[in-house]
């Protein structure tokens, strides 16, 4: 903004200059919600919103696959942590570079906050991939797929939030669909390990914590998706490393590994590029939509996991899978119309009764006639 004073005619001159030509980087950003070097400011919601979630389908389909090929490499089982710093490492890699190419790189969220989160992100994803050393991959969905009703729970007690029936409805059906939908083959090959059992449920508590704790700092110090994977993935990374460290898991771990570098630590890079990918959709669900319509699209997502899990590493079906994915499938409806009530106006029972009727009456009287 200039100031210009001109003492002949005593008069103040205010010039402000447009948004493109003074506005910070800072403030531009402010707005902007860039994943993977697209800003999805542009689109409107209902793009932005399509884009996410192929973006989460497509990258995590990926993602899934070559976690249950990584966990199917005999004597690698033991592993699950190493894979969790490994992940982290290249999470921390890709973060770096992508918060190269964006205008403002300063750090928004607190230090401590961020320490919150890469101890919640550790708990999700180290106690995730540990468990599948313990239980098969459809044991290991049952419990995730839980993870809706948490997470609206923490909504509820961290951000204060409160859902209406449709939000719960949906909850409640893609849970009971994807239990439904995956206790066929547990039934099948039944592997279940307290351990595994403990592990998990701990990553489901983590998980339906840092959905909420993400979405709050993230709209509260307008922060990028790449800052918040920079710094949470490499804050994890040393929390793993020294605890791998204490309990002398990382030597025999690199051993195992340097016996098979192309099936491991290849198809581990696979895994973290396709996994972070994934989780940069992911936070733009989160910061346009919110935790739970993000946790939603992450939830029906793992049904089209279960369905590649099927085709790829073959397991006998039955039409119980088809019902449950119905199921799913309203799950998914009941929440995409709790977030557009006011534009999808459904008819109530007492309309559709009265329809009925006239349509009825119309027939008998084309009949008469």
């Amino acid at each position: 903004m200039d100031l210009k004073f001109n003492n002949s005619r005593k008069y103040v001159s205010i010039t402000v200059p447009s948004k493109t030509q003074t506005m910070s980087p800072h403030i531009k950003s402010v707005d902007d919600i860039v994943v993977l070097g697209m800003n999805l400011s542009k689109f409107n919601k209902l793009t932005q919103f399509f884009i996410c979630v192929a973006g989460v389908f497509v990258f995590y389909l990926i993602y899934g696959y070559l976690q249950e090929l990584i966990f199917s490499m005999e004597g690698f089982k033991p592993y699950g942590w190493y894979l969790t710093l490994v992940q982290f490492a290249f999470y921390s890699i890709f973060g770096l570079i992508e918060l190269q190419l964006i205008q403002d790189k300063r750090r928004r969220i607190p230090g401590k906050t961020y320490m919150i989160i890469a101890f919640l992100t550790v708990g999700t994803m180290g106690l995730s991939n540990t468990s599948l050393g313990y239980l098969n991959y459809p044991t290991q969905v049952i419990f995730k797929c839980c993870k809706l009703i948490p997470v609206m729970l923490g909504g509820v007690f961290i951000q204060g939030k409160r859902y209406n029936l449709a939000d719960v409805s949906a909850a409640v059906c893609m849970s009971l669909g994807l239990i439904w939908f995956t206790l066929a083959d547990s039934t099948i090959a039944p592997n279940f390990n307290l351990t595994g059992v403990m592990l998990i449920s701990l990553a489901l508590c983590a998980d339906a914590v840092i959905g909420n704790v993400q979405e709050k700092a993230m709209k509260l110090h307008s922060a990028s998706n790449s800052e918040m994977v920079l710094y949470s993935y490499s804050i994890g990374f040393v929390y793993i490393l020294l605890g791998l460290s204490c309990t002398s898991g990382l030597g025999p771990a690199v051993a195992f590994c340097s016996k098979n570098p192309v099936r491991t630590y290849g198809y581990a890079f696979l895994f973290s590029l396709t996994g972070y990918f994934g989780i940069s959709f992911v936070l733009a669900l989160i910061k346009i939509f919110g935790a739970l319509l993000a946790v939603t699209v992450t939830t029906g997502r793992k049904a089209m996991t279960i369905v590649l899990s099927f085709i790829f590493f073959a397991k006998p079906f039955t039409f119980q899978y088809v019902w449950s994915g119905l199921l799913v499938v309203l799950g998914i409806f009941l929440n995409v119309y709790s977030k557009n009530m006011d534009k999808i106006r459904l008819p109530s029972v007492y309309n559709l009764i009265n329809k009925a009727m006239d349509v009825k009456k119309s027939r008998t009287l084309a009949q008469t006639v």
